[in-house]
């Protein structure tokens, strides 16, 4: 009976407790934001979960920072193809005219991480009159891509003409006209503004004369007309096609781009919004992914709207980019991720090979049965997509392949054996071992760590190679290896084909380019040393 007693007086002094105290149990910590949330972005103060007003100003500063911090990060691509187009157009090249560098191209231009290798051709298009035609010159390397950096087709060797030219036909966005049945290798864009470049090789590697020449004679970019060629009679007659005048185009306006000093690198300081909204303003608002366009919109660029952001924005958007800038050079200079490395204890780096072109899938492997791919991971390899387009120009299947005699590949190092950056002051050599694994030519390119353009020395093409222009072949040494020196003057003994000039004051990183490469390349069978410093 007492127990009985005891049971029920226990209920009732529970029926009877003030609500507030069984609230204070049930309600899990973990969804509890104390009164004083300290973090290292700062002290922030709330009252039974509403902000102080000096709270909620800062909150909403940092939440403006992280759209302008991601703004730079997702539309690096963007703003770095409108600044190529800028350089061009700053030049005098026009909307299908075509930038040529028949001497190649040296240090005075600023471009992110070219060659002083091959002939570099180029131009851009606007799609919003309708599709335009490149006329591809044969034995050609070349991409297209859109207002966002995004791969549209390959001409040229990896492209559907395989290396014999032919005629590509860019069609925009929404475009519902006449479409040729035949005749042209047909690539539809997102966006209206394209722009497309390509490499040429030199004649027997030391005369760019032959394929300047080819290029000159063979490329051609004009607007289409429908109902022309490849449109059939029969079409016509059958009631699906209009027919059209069959016009001879328009002649081709090229400029040369050897020996002149461009810019088309994309800014770091406050223009580079500026450049962002031309980009926004010129495009189909739908060409990039909405989350990707959310923050975009959220700092003040928005489509079809003036940009105008007030004092406060401006200084939370100028501190943002100084910050994104910072990081993603960091990522180039000083990658983190340890699959980016080609070798074992190396620091000699590729990133595409475990991101593919898209930074989302490693690339295929080639079998006997043929290619195999990954399955796609499905996120997006957000440090590699970074670093790469902070340090380099044009993306495209092409870049990310283990085909043998196709394409090229490349090898990217800032540090020497010791881990150390390179110091400009110092000398330094490399060793590539014999049979050097390409069957088209080889080279290194020195690249200025603050521009991540060449080196700009009194050599003028900062680069060593097996092509004999346009400074001499490397020779190799008695047992069939290569070395190469960088320093800034000629080493006693040294030929002139082995050295690349360095500059005292300035830090530099280099790129080993093989064009056509073998299979002592991917099975990592050939391997180059690591550069070491000598004095």
């Amino acid at each position: 009976m007492l127990k009985g007693f005891l049971l029920a007086f226990a209920t009732s002094c529970a029926l009877l407790s003030p609500p507030q105290a069984r609230a204070d149990t049930s309600v899990p910590t973990s969804i509890v934001t104390p009164n004083v949330v300290e973090t290292s972005r700062g002290t922030f103060e709330f009252k039974d979960g509403v902000p102080t007003e000096p709270t909620a100003d800062a909150l909403y500063d940092q939440l403006d920072f992280t759209y302008a911090y991601r703004t730079f990060m997702d539309t690096m691509r963007g703003v770095s193809i409108r600044a190529l187009r800028r350089g061009m157009e700053d030049m005098g090249v026009k909307k299908n005219e075509v930038l040529v560098f028949s001497e190649l191209m040296d240090a005075k231009s600023l471009f992110l991480t070219p060659n002083a290798d091959t002939i570099y051709v180029m131009g851009w298009l606007d799609l919003s009159d309708g599709p335009v035609v490149i006329e591809s010159p044969p034995e050609f390397l070349g991409i297209v891509q859109d207002a966002w950096f995004h791969w549209v087709t390959d001409m040229g060797s990896p492209g559907p003409d395989r290396g014999l030219g032919g005629k590509y036909l860019i069609v925009p966005p929404g475009y519902d006209g006449e479409l040729p049945n035949g005749g042209y290798f047909i690539a539809h864009a997102k966006t209206n503004g394209i722009l497309w470049f390509g490499r040429s090789f030199l004649k027997d590697g030391r005369d760019p004369k032959p394929a300047v020449d080819v290029i000159k004679s063979s490329t051609k970019v004009y607007p289409f007309e429908p109902g022309g060629v490849g449109t059939p009679i029969a079409a016509f007659l059958a009631g699906t096609a209009r027919l059209g005048k069959i016009i001879e185009p328009p002649a081709t306006i090229f400029h040369e781009g050897s020996g002149k000093v461009m810019n088309t690198l994309p800014p770091n300081d406050w223009s580079y919004f500026e450049l962002l909204d031309e980009v926004v303003q010129d495009e189909p608002a739908t060409a990039l992914d909405v989350e990707l366009m959310g923050p975009i919109a959220a700092v003040g660029i928005v489509k079809g709207k003036p940009f105008a952001p007030d004092q406060r924005m401006r200084g939370i958007m100028t501190d943002a980019v100084a910050v994104a800038n910072a990081a993603s050079r960091n990522l180039l200079m000083n990658p983190r991720d340890p699959d980016w490395f080609f070798y074992p204890d190396s620091s000699w780096f590729n990133m595409l090979f475990e991101s593919g072109y898209e930074f989302e899938t490693p690339i295929p492997e080639i079998t006997r049965n043929g290619a195999k791919p990954y399955p796609p991971t499905g996120y997006r390899q957000m440090d590699a997509r970074t670093s790469f387009f902070y340090g380099i120009t044009g993306i495209t299947p092409a870049m990310a392949m283990r085909l043998t005699g196709i394409g090229s590949q490349y090898l990217i190092t800032a540090r020497d054996a010791d881990r150390k950056y390179f110091d400009g002051s110092k000398t330094y050599k490399v060793t590539l071992p014999k049979d050097i694994p390409e069957s088209n030519f080889w080279s290194l390119t020195v690249y200025d760590n603050m521009t991540r353009s060449m080196l700009d020395t009194p050599q003028r093409y900062p680069r060593a190679g097996s092509q004999s222009y346009p400074s001499p072949a490397a020779e190799a040494n008695a047992d069939g290896s290569t070395t190469v020196y960088f320093s800034p003057t000629q080493p006693v003994g040294v030929a002139r084909g082995n050295w690349i000039q360095t500059m005292p004051d300035k830090g530099w990183f280099v790129c080993l380019r093989l064009y056509s490469p073998l299979e002592p390349f991917f099975d990592r069978s050939w391997r180059i040393s690591e550069i070491e410093a000598i004095k």
